[in-house]
């Protein structure tokens, strides 16, 4: 795929996710699949660029390109600062957040609070553009709610600004991830679209990725949730999409392997304190569904060290291995 001036491998993008799309999460997504991974949020706040935060979420050392950063924030100068700052620091891709939902951020009226005032929205979009020398691209949902819902006046705001594409949560922001999304809003903003339109939401097999690139006509999927713990997913509907037919489920060996590599990335990318408690998440999201991870989960929170971490997930692992040479979810085992 064409995009913002690369050459991806495919229209499967990784959505940017707080506290889950760090550096080794795409990595990881991209040699499972992905054409392209948005970094977690930066905040436009110049005073925290020098907080450990922010400056792990600034790291690319060694990511696939392109590299693209996702910036936050509500005042225009802000923003154009941030652009400028995550140019230098290796974005080649700059991506605006109009579209998180949650409250910490949009009582600061970012994210997709930003949504309720368009004239704002215009300011930001023209400041990031002129400031950043590189392509950038914007977030959104449908609207702030079912009573507002204004994507596609967002969409010719941010053609006339200059951003070279647009992904669409298909919810408002009311809606939060409550309901089904909506690609019918997608579908229309894509009719009128001179860019871009990448559909997000509820995206959770290769057959729903088909299905959500059929109905809404748009150019790219992305997927957040869904690749939680299942960072396969992306060459799963790579396959799907290129062939018609469904790879079988993965192995457990194979997805023993994959967790391990991912911790290993995570305690060298955050540190052993943080990478132990960073991890938990991880690990928790590889076995959930799976028999007997409840118990696993509960255990394996309570433990304080990287060795002592590997060890039960080595164990549940084999365990699971000893049950059957493929990876299935609980209700399969159960049947």
């Amino acid at each position: 795929m064409q995009f913002a001036g690369y050459t991806l491998r495919n229209n499967l993008f990784v959505a940017p996710m707080a506290g889950v799309t760090d550096r080794p999460f795409r990595q990881l997504c991209k040699r499972m699949g992905a054409g392209l991974a948005v970094s977690e949020m930066v905040t436009s706040n110049s005073l925290l660029y020098g907080s450990a935060k922010t400056k792990r979420r600034a790291n690319h050392e060694g990511e696939v390109q392109p590299v693209s950063v996702q910036i936050a924030g509500a005042v225009p100068e802000m923003m154009a600062q941030a652009a400028r700052y995550n140019v230098d620091q290796g974005a080649q891709i700059i991506d605006i957040n109009m579209g998180c939902p949650a409250k910490k951020i949009c009582n600061v009226m970012a994210g997709s609070a930003l949504l309720q005032n368009e004239p704002l929205v215009e300011r930001i979009l023209d400041a990031v553009v002129q400031a950043a020398a590189v392509p950038v691209t914007l977030k959104i949902r449908t609207g702030w709610d079912k009573s507002n819902k204004n994507a596609l006046a967002i969409l010719k705001i941010a053609e006339r600004a200059g951003i070279r594409a647009l992904a669409i949560h298909g919810r408002t922001r009311a809606c939060g991830y409550a309901g089904d999304a909506e690609y019918e809003t997608i579908a229309a903003v894509k009719a009128e679209a001179r860019i871009p339109i990448i559909a997000n939401g509820d995206i959770t097999s290769p057959e729903k990725a088909k299905q959500v690139l059929d109905a809404t006509g748009a150019d790219a999927v992305m997927i957040g949730r869904a690749a939680q713990g299942r960072p396969w997913i992306f060459r799963e509907i790579e396959h799907f999409l290129a062939t018609g037919e469904k790879l079988p489920a993965p192995r457990v060996d194979e997805i023993h392997q994959v967790l391990r590599g991912h911790l290993a990335e995570l305690y060298d990318f955050y540190g052993f304190e943080t990478g132990v408690r960073v991890a938990r998440k991880h690990i928790s999201w590889y076995t959930k569904g799976l028999a007997g991870s409840a118990q696993f989960r509960h255990a394996m929170n309570q433990l304080p060290t990287i060795d002592a971490q590997l060890a039960a997930v080595d164990t549940f692992f084999l365990d699971l291995a000893a049950q059957n040479d493929r990876l299935f979810y609980i209700e399969e085992l159960a049947a």
